[in-house]
């Protein structure tokens, strides 16, 4: 009888990491628009302040970013995780018992460090660890967390509408805890430490099926140490890239309920479910995008991914009915969901995995700014002129500039991989 062949452990991964990643998206990141409302209502907070605990969050992922990349490639991802699923609990804890704006930011500052350190990076890194041939598609599903966390948020308003937004915060923060430290034990640094390869492939069994089947040698990976990589214009490219694509999604997660709930007279619940519109986008978009990009362009995924961000955030400006905030959503969770397993992606298919933590964490401190920058613009030019539509103009179009970033873009493969990436004046040498 032929034995079964088990799946590869890499997929119980991508399915710890969905978890991970939906608990702090939905009970955090998502449902920071529903908790904006009624704390304005108890406190008579300006926009202004409350958004600009977002970007301190935004902030202050930014500023973690190296050393959480440091920590991810000297400590593992396991332990990094399980240390910010105890911090992100007690956060929520704190922020049920605020009395102030100034404890207000304290919560969110502590939650956005936890949040960090068992979410998006750790998670990533993970990912490009386990896959290489399945990278994009594998990351796609990983960070389904992200949308499937979105689909929390009719829930979690309700909960904030029945029993308001201290009990939520409290419930919020039991559940990180109780489903997050398990879970997190799944979590495993590489493939190689348990015997394994990337994707579960053997790589002697591929070099003879690739031999057998007269296919040219692939083109070694690269191995960039994170100084290295930063000498090279695709860092710089991609990096400015993802942060011009940031500022739509920034804006829209803290601004978009508050705008159709006030501006466009919406209930809490009708607002709640739009923005579930989009989390059925993005979450069907995240492993296609990935399966796309694996079998074309890296690239031209993400340059489309930007220019729909960029309509779907012009649509919202100018909405004047539910179906035109309806298809707003629905462009904007597309791009999203297509743009973020890709364009992570794309830096360990520019750089190698050996050192992604510590790159993805630079990184990260220049994408910060777009989501620093965007809510508080959008929230002070509301102050000033009593409307979004001037500001969310200004975003969409430069989220589009941004995608020129990637048109110009050098290939991973062009001059044996490494030339054509570093500048003129800086030639970098790399390992290979």
């Amino acid at each position: 009888m032929r034995q079964l062949k088990r799946p590869f452990y890499g997929w119980w991964i991508v399915a710890a990491a969905i978890v991970l990643q939906a608990l702090p998206a939905g009970l955090l990141m998502q449902a920071f628009g529903s908790y904006i409302v009624l704390l304005q209502r108890d406190f008579g907070w300006s926009r202004t302040v409350l958004s600009g605990a977002f970007s301190a969050v935004r902030l202050e992922e930014g500023l973690l970013g190296p050393l959480q990349g440091w920590m991810l490639d000297r400590f593992g991802p396991r332990a990094v995780m399980r240390v910010g699923i105890v911090v992100l609990g007690v956060g929520f804890f704190i922020l049920a018992r605020i009395d102030s704006v100034l404890w207000f930011y304290i919560a969110f500052l502590i939650m956005a460090v936890g949040a960090s350190m068992m979410g998006f990076l750790s998670i990533t890194t993970v990912i490009v660890h386990w896959f290489e041939r399945q990278r994009s598609m594998a990351m796609g599903m990983a960070l389904l967390g992200t949308a499937l966390g979105g689909f929390a948020l009719p829930v979690v308003a309700w909960g904030l509408e029945t029993w308001g937004w201290r009990a939520v915060a409290n419930v919020s923060g039991v559940l990180i805890l109780a489903l997050g430290l398990p879970v997190v034990q799944i979590i495993r640094r590489s493939p190689q430490e348990y015997g394994l390869f990337p994707d579960g492939r053997d790589p002697e069994e591929a070099v003879a099926a690739r031999r057998l089947a007269g296919e040219p040698e692939p083109i070694p990976a690269p191995a960039f140490t994170a100084a290295q990589a930063l000498r090279t214009r695709a860092f710089w490219f991609i990096s400015l890239a993802h942060t011009a694509s940031v500022l739509v999604v920034s804006v829209i997660q803290v601004h978009f309920i508050v705008y159709v709930t006030e501006d466009l007279e919406m209930s809490l619940s009708l607002a709640a479910w739009m923005f579930t519109l989009q989390t059925v986008t993005n979450l069907i978009s995240r492993p296609l995008g990935g399966w796309i990009a694996d079998r074309t362009s890296t690239r031209w995924v993400t340059i489309v991914a930007m220019l729909m961000h960029a309509v779907a955030l012009l649509m919202l400006a100018y909405s004047t009915s539910t179906p035109m905030v309806a298809a707003s959503a629905l462009l904007n969770g597309l791009a999203w969901g297509t743009r973020v397993p890709v364009i992570v992606s794309m830096r360990a298919e520019y750089f190698g995995a050996g050192s992604f933590g510590s790159i993805m964490g630079i990184s990260s401190m220049v994408v910060t700014s777009g989501a620093v920058v965007a809510p508080i613009a959008a929230a002070w030019a509301y102050d000033v002129f009593g409307s979004y539509t001037l500001s969310f103009t200004a975003l969409a179009i430069l989220a589009a500039l941004g995608s020129l970033f990637l048109l110009f873009l050098p290939s991973p493969s062009a001059s044996g991989g490494s030339g054509a990436l570093v500048t003129e004046e800086d030639e970098v040498s790399v390992t290979r």
